[in-house]
């Protein structure tokens, strides 16, 4: 993509091949549209100030750290109790679009989104970087600026609660 036009010409064309993905992860990561709109909006604005130096190594890794950078930066700002507003309902996740049993599918996402939901920030994180984005515990590490040891204890104490979850017991048993 780079060197393809112009500098705008070359933002607007990674905006428009990669901004569903960046939603779509955002959204996970957050568990609100709107949020996650917002998220990847305000990444894409600090993204193409410096367009002339990121879109010559990787922009899709510079906009998703931009992203989760946000992400935890919000949740430090806000107060404790309070809860995105987002529901377990609307996080979308990777299924299987012929699927004969939409309620089906429909359960699953809603018993998914609730589960995660539960884990703490940087659990959620870890699982959505690890799972959803398929990013090894070192990049992982690398894009939540922590130790790879920090991304094992909470990948494992995320995949320990979303074990017990008990809105994912009454979904392995029909998967």
């Amino acid at each position: 993509m780079p060197g393809t036009g112009s500098r705008d010409d070359d933002f607007t064309g990674f905006v428009l091949a990669r901004s569903a993905r960046l939603v779509h992860f955002a959204r996970m990561l957050c568990g609100d549209l709107e949020l996650a709109e917002d998220l990847v909006q305000n990444a894409l604005e600090k993204a193409y100030l410096r367009w002339d130096r990121i879109e010559l190594a990787d922009p899709f890794a510079y906009v998703r750290q931009a992203v989760v950078n946000q992400h935890l930066s919000w949740l430090r700002r806000r107060p404790w109790r309070e809860r995105p507003s987002g529901h377990a309902s609307e996080i979308e996740l990777f299924v299987d679009p012929v699927e004969p049993d939409q309620a089906g599918t429909v359960h699953r996402q809603v018993a998914v989104g609730a589960a995660l939901a539960a884990l703490s920030r940087r659990e959620r994180a870890v699982v959505v970087l690890r799972y959803v984005e398929d990013l090894t515990e070192r990049e992982t590490a690398a894009v939540l600026g922590v130790a790879v040891g920090t991304v094992k204890s909470a990948n494992a104490r995320a995949l320990d609660k979303l074990r017990a979850a008990p809105e994912l017991t009454s979904v392995r048993g029909h998967a």
